[in-house]
């Protein structure tokens, strides 16, 4: 494996720290830091979320968490280091994550981005994510989020459900 090339796997305990610094130089920038490494280790730590890693042999590259509820999921957190976007790594890390959420059996995942990050709503439009609302002040009251779905049920296969 190169460097540019990136292993995905499951998030361990161990790289709780090295998420959360990601999350807080990649996501929350400019906001107060809420996925600190102790939180981000009990997201990885919990039987109901799925903790997912890119990793060369140098670094994790991106990295996604996603809760899973009864009959949804919500991915919590998804990044990608901006020297490795648009190189397919971001889609194969989601492809990933919602091929999990089908087999938990969810409906559907639903997920917030910030209003102003036109590039990451355009990639999950890209993978079948519709704009579902804006919500003013999400981000600690400083920003809007734009909450985006993706239904993954099958509207053919709805219909015929009785």
């Amino acid at each position: 494996m190169s460097a540019v090339e990136s292993e995905l796997r499951l998030a361990r305990r161990r790289d709780a720290r090295r998420i959360a610094n990601l999350s807080r130089d990649l996501i929350e920038t400019g906001l107060g830091w809420s996925w600190t490494p102790k939180r981000v280790e009990r997201a990885i730590s919990d039987s109901e979320t799925l903790g997912l890693v890119a990793e060369t042999r140098i670094e994790i590259v991106g990295f996604g968490l996603m809760e899973f509820h009864t009959n949804h999921a919500h991915l919590t957190l998804f990044a990608v280091r901006e020297a490795h976007q648009r190189r397919g790594l971001g889609t194969r890390m989601l492809e990933w994550m919602t091929e999990s959420a089908r087999t938990a059996g969810c409906d559907r995942i639903v997920l917030e981005v910030r209003s102003t990050n036109e590039g990451a709503q355009r990639f999950y439009e890209r993978a079948g994510y519709a704009s579902e609302k804006t919500l003013p002040g999400y981000y600690d009251g400083k920003e809007a989020a734009v909450r985006m779905v993706n239904d993954l049920i099958d509207p053919a296969v709805a219909e015929q459900k009785p």
